[in-house]
This record gives structure tokens, C-alpha cells and sequence, in this order.
């Protein structure tokens, strides 16, 4: 079993930055895909970014320039640093870990872009 937990969220201004970080424990013996997930009041998750087990990252059109994927194989986690945040990010943000075929979901963590 993969426990996944999600750290870092909080209340930023409009241009503010913030850093979230995916910890993955338990049954992990081997490099794991992972991707920052969101779901805003009333609306579906849909994807933010991605990367690969080898490292390789993916971003779409919301997170493009603004977000950076990134991770640390020893301490097995996947960090997100958001920069230039936009009120239209505020959205609990979810870390899913995808172990040989399997889905883990973190409980999420709570990012408010607001003045």
C-alpha cells in the first residue's frame, strides 16, 4: 500500500507564489509517476501538471509558464511551485502517485488566491 500526502497549501494575493509538495510512503520500490490535480467549488478535477517516472515533466495551457513539477527520487516527492498565482487557482489541489498500474490519491491541500 502507497500512502500520498499533500503539504504546503494556504491563503496568497493575486501574483503570490506558493510551493506544494507530494510525500509518497509505504510500498515504494521503484520510481513512480505522479500529477498535481485540482478541483475548484462546482467543478470537475482536471489536471494541472505531470511527470514521469523518469523525470520527464508535462504541463497544460493553466500551468504553462506559471508552474514548475519537480522531484526529489531519494525523499520520494513531487513538488509544485506555483508562481504568478491568478484568483481562477484557488482550488484544493490533489497529488495522485501511479505505482505499477495502480492510482493513489492524497486527501488534498486547500490553495485560496484572494486579496
Amino acid at each position: 500500500q502507497v500512502h500520498v500526502e499533500e503539504s504546503g497549501g494556504g491563503l496568497v494575493e493575486p501574483g503570490g507564489s506558493l510551493r506544494l509538495s507530494c510525500a509518497a510512503s509505504g510500498s515504494i520500490w521503484s520510481r513512480y509517476a505522479a500529477g498535481w490535480y485540482r478541483q475548484a467549488p462546482g467543478k470537475e478535477r482536471e489536471l494541472v501538471a505531470g511527470i514521469t517516472n523518469g523525470g520527464k515533466p508535462m504541463y497544460t495551457d493553466s500551468a504553462k509558464g506559471r508552474f514548475t513539477i519537480s522531484r526529489d527520487n531519494p525523499r520520494n516527492t513531487v513538488d509544485l511551485q506555483m508562481n504568478s498565482l491568478k484568483p481562477e487557482d484557488t482550488a484544493v489541489y490533489y497529488c495522485k502517485v501511479q505505482l505499477a498500474g495502480m492510482d493513489y490519491w492524497g486527501q488534498g491541500t486547500q490553495v485560496t488566491v484572494s486579496s
